[in-house]
């Protein structure tokens, strides 16, 4: 025989379910969605010091080192980074390469830009102090 305390929970079980279960997917998409902007973030870094490295050489120009940083992004991250824009400047004294851009995202109406930047001290000769 069913006591009338059981019989009023029937069901919850399942209501429980289906109330908890878009909240843990969501979750769960969160934390996809975090480590793909850790990742990404970090392949930005290394373009941009790849970039700077190859700025930085004494015969090379900033052209160089926001082609490498592009080159870079493309065989590392090929679909990761959306937007991608790639700054090099380089003077006498100093190479610099900026990467920015945005990640795919996997939940609607959420954006999350990732800035990658390096500098480097540029290869020159410089002759001994008498």
């Amino acid at each position: 025989m069913i006591s009338v305390g059981a019989r009023d929970q029937r069901g919850d079980a399942t209501v429980e379910a289906v109330l908890v279960t878009p909240v843990l997917i969501f979750l769960i998409m969160l934390v996809i969605q975090f480590g793909l902007w850790y990742h990404a973030s970090h392949v930005a870094e290394a373009a941009a010091q790849e970039g700077a490295s190859a700025a930085r050489v004494e015969s090379a120009t900033a052209d160089d080192g926001r082609a490498r940083a592009q080159e870079f992004m493309t065989s590392a991250a090929p679909e990761l980074v959306n937007g991608l824009t790639v700054t090099a400047t380089r003077d006498a004294d100093v190479a610099r390469v900026e990467v920015d851009g945005t990640i795919h995202s996997l939940l609607p109406g959420f954006t999350l830009h990732v800035h990658g930047q390096a500098q480097s001290p540029v290869e020159r000769f410089r002759p001994d102090q008498p």
